[in-house]
């Protein structure tokens, strides 16, 4: 008597890996546009940030700031002022 075997073929390997190729396909681009959504996001969040630091230091200095002021007397981080110089470039 012969014994059965329990393994998969080669067509059964291939098609599987047909199926999660074509998986890849479709949902890998979603997900770097939703990337690059949340990033924009992001940057415009940090920017309304920025917007309102500056409003508060001519509050309290009655002028307008310097971007180095800002970050020297710890309104922003520089990266902060890098997100909404971004911004205001894409308007």
């Amino acid at each position: 008597m012969k014994k059965q075997s329990s393994a998969f073929t080669l067509l059964e390997m291939l098609v599987v890996l047909f199926v999660i190729s074509l998986l890849l396909l479709l949902f890998v681009p979603k997900l770097v546009s939703q990337k690059e959504s949340a990033s924009k996001q992001s940057d415009t969040a940090i920017a309304k940030v920025v917007e309102t630091q500056i409003e508060v230091f001519e509050l309290d200095n009655e002028r307008m700031p310097s971007k180095q002021e800002l970050i020297e007397q710890g309104y922003v981080k520089e990266s902060q002022y890098e997100a909404y110089e971004r911004v205001q470039k894409a308007k």
